[in-house]
């Protein structure tokens, strides 16, 4: 059976985001594939209208699906709360609430928290009771904030259970969880969890076990001395920042230094460069010529308690281990018996051999597009690539099978944390820990994400 290579750079069990940025990519990147044909036909049928293309769909179905739990007779709002400066920023936070307000008989707003109040012992916005919450930031974030405004409301909110992202996965929601998985708990994950997981410690002066299970005796000395193969970054960080990589930020000894002086930092195995980087065709303005470009792609998996919602494609500038900058990739299924990897060769072919000019046309179309749909950041559109990351249908019946183990480990984590096991790897303020507690997840309604470092080259296990 054909599946696929590969390792998870970490997971996002807390407010992950990306839902929605996929379903637009696919949109823009459908029409950019059938104008490159129009120009150049290219002998490759492509599906990007799969159900797994567009994980709002599922988020959705699963956010209505809890709401009918908590709310029977249907009169209270599915809010979605964020940070009071992203609320005109986030265009998947503001495509959510539009998408659930042409629901039938559902009604939803996007808010700032200290928006909430209590009227009549309820958690309410404007007047209006609130019956399910998606949150935007994490507990961290909950506390400052709270610290700052009296979130009380939302607190409110948590402990009755109405957050779909239960603060009860925030204890295992650090990239050091993967110590345990790849310490000597091992066995009590599934062995594709485990395989596909890189070697990860803590990282503070220490004696530990390293990746072939030798004994290190000083994980520092051995970090300088192993750095070319390593990647140091903050267990609780994210787009990249703080990040160093073995090689290509040449200090060991500055990469040591910072993350001992930030602290909360994890070292890790780096992911075997063959196993992440593709070729697609970019335009090189300086030259006015298509070039193949190596870049780092990286595949998100969104899940809940029903199973698999969907993947993002995206691509990033760092190389291994961690997404940084670059942009998102549209996704095309291929049907049975068609290999990925010749297909891949084809379509880079074809762009390549598309005149300089009639392609700069298709890739000034993507940008107009990705302005209409509000497709921004900052100053301009978000880089799409022009050609679209390909996967098979058995691959994807196998990342289905993945993240149904993924969810099952995540489980086995939250009650390894209840037990005390975790006491030593969850570095939290008491304060944050007891809003966890509010709400233990336990397997209830909530979006988690996988980010995956994958190869979908028709590759054999």
């Amino acid at each position: 059976m054909k599946t696929f290579l590969g390792y998870h750079s970490e997971w996002n069990l807390g407010s992950p985001g990306g839902w929605d940025y996929q379903r637009t990519t696919q949109i823009i990147g459908k029409a950019v594939w059938a104008e490159i044909n129009r120009i150049k036909p290219i002998p490759v049928v492509l599906d990007f209208d799969h159900p797994m293309l567009y994980p709002i769909r599922g988020f959705i179905d699963m956010l209505l699906k809890a709401y009918k739990r908590l709310d029977a007779g249907g009169q209270g709002l599915i809010a979605l709360v964020a940070e009071e400066e992203t609320l005109q920023d986030v265009v998947e936070n503001r495509n959510l609430v539009d998408h659930l307000n042409l629901v039938e008989g559902i009604s939803s707003a996007l808010m700032a928290p200290h928006e909430l109040e209590l009227q009549n012992g309820k958690v309410s916005w404007k007047g209006r009771p609130v019956s399910l919450i998606f949150m935007d930031f994490n507990t961290d974030v909950l506390l400052r904030l709270h610290r700052e405004r009296n979130l009380a409301p939302l607190l409110r909110a948590v402990q009755e259970h109405r957050v779909i992202n239960p603060r009860g996965t925030e204890p295992i929601n650090v990239k050091s969880m993967f110590e345990v998985i790849t310490g000597k708990n091992g066995p009590r994950f599934h062995q594709e969890i485990v395989q596909r997981t890189p070697w990860t410690r803590q990282f503070y002066p220490r004696k530990t076990l390293g990746p072939s299970g030798e004994d290190i005796d000083d994980l520092m000395e051995w970090t300088r001395h192993n750095w070319d193969d390593l990647v140091l970054k903050p267990e609780r960080g994210y787009s990249g920042k703080g990040v160093r990589v073995g090689k290509v930020h040449s200090s060991a000894d500055e990469a040591i230094n910072l993350a001992l002086n930030e602290g909360g930092y994890i070292v890790q195995e780096k992911i075997p460069l063959d196993l992440w980087s593709e070729e697609i065709p970019v335009l090189d303005a300086e030259l006015r010529r298509i070039v193949l470009e190596r870049i780092q792609t990286d595949f998100r998996c969104l899940m809940g308690r029903e199973g698999l919602q969907g993947f993002l494609g995206r691509y990033g500038g760092v190389p291994t281990n961690v997404g940084s900058g670059g942009g998102v990739q549209p996704l095309a299924v291929l049907g049975p018996g068609v290999s990925v990897r010749e297909s891949v060769e084809l379509i880079n072919q074809g762009i390549c051999g598309i005149n300089y000019n009639d392609l700069e046309q298709v890739f000034e179309m993507q940008n107009r597009m990705a302005i209409k749909e509000s497709f921004t950041y900052l100053l301009g559109p978000i880089k799409i690539a022009l050609r679209p990351r390909l996967i098979n249908h058995d691959q994807i019946d196998a990342l289905k099978d993945y993240c149904a183990a993924v969810w099952a480990d995540c489980l086995t984590l939250e009650t390894m944390w209840k037990a005390g096991e975790l006491d030593h790897l969850v570095q939290m303020e008491e304060e944050e820990l007891s809003i966890a507690r509010m709400h233990p997840w336990e397997g209830s309604s909530a979006i988690i994400a996988s980010d995956g470092l994958f190869n979908f080259m028709d590759t054999q296990e």
